[in-house]
């Protein structure tokens, strides 16, 4: 898995590629997570336009993730999953837990609206 990372003002965007699977790179997410929040970086989006593939310990990885930066006082989104992708978050009904854009100017907006 490739990991990037980009700066939003207030929210940090990270930008996957490639698959995240079990030992294909999901330790990468949460040491990426781990450092932003120690940095009190508390707003993360996650771009998942380049993911091709995502396995269960893949999807573990995003929701610990997720859990651990709610627990920071933080929001983690997802940005741009594709069909499979959006398929697997669907049958695993893990929907609920996060909020999924397409656009990367609503999914920045979305953390103004939820500071107001």
């Amino acid at each position: 898995m490739n990991l990037d990372l980009r700066e939003n003002s207030e929210i940090s965007i990270l930008v996957l590629g490639g698959q995240l699977t079990g030992g294909g790179g999901d330790e990468q997410l949460r040491e990426a997570i781990d450092t932003l929040l120690a940095a009190g970086r508390t707003k993360i989006l996650v771009d998942f336009s380049d993911i091709t593939f995502m396995d269960s310990a893949g999807m573990g990885e995003l929701v610990a993730g997720h859990r651990t930066v709610e627990r920071f006082g933080g929001a983690l989104k997802i940005l741009n999953p594709n069909k499979r992708v959006h398929s697997s978050l669907t049958m695993a009904k893990l929907l609920p837990i996060f909020e999924i854009f397409d656009d990367e100017d609503n999914a920045i907006g979305s953390y103004t609206k939820a500071d107001a």
